[in-house]
């Protein structure tokens, strides 16, 4: 019986697990997004803001669309950042919401907006309107 085990139920949960295991990350659709916590970084006392009404979430969902990504970049900043945002998307029906972390930082002027995705070691930037719109969002909410 044990050789039967070994020979025959081994490699079908093998088999399975490796079936199952998705390490593959797809990428996020904006109209995913569902909720947004915001952490103004100057403030250092723990406090976040939530934004989950529908007028904001999509004004925010046609920013984060026009975010121009580089991939694959390590990206350091000299200054902590200005924000920490955190995206929460549903994907899938029967699944949890995903969550992605950016890390924002305003520029002088409002000028432009410098974006990190540490989880994709990903570097964002946005032009000067959506830094504007972003801006009034995360920080004047």
């Amino acid at each position: 019986m044990k050789s039967f085990m070994k020979i025959f139920v081994f490699p079908i949960l093998i088999v399975a697990l490796i079936g199952c295991t998705n390490s593959e990350t797809k990428p996020f659709d904006p109209n995913d997004l569902k909720r947004v916590d915001v952490l103004i970084a100057e403030e250092n006392i723990g406090d976040t803001t939530t934004i989950m009404e529908a007028e904001k979430l999509k004004a925010l969902k046609e920013v984060f669309a026009n975010i121009v990504w580089q991939e694959n970049v390590k990206a350091q900043m000299a200054r902590k950042e200005d924000v920490k945002a955190t995206l929460f998307f549903k994907t899938e029906q029967n699944s949890p919401e995903r969550l992605v972390e950016y890390f924002i930082w305003f520029n002088e002027n409002d000028v432009s907006t410098t974006i990190i995705d540490r989880e994709n070691n990903s570097y964002g930037t946005l032009s000067t309107e959506d830094t504007k719109i972003l801006k009034d969002m995360l920080l004047n909410y």
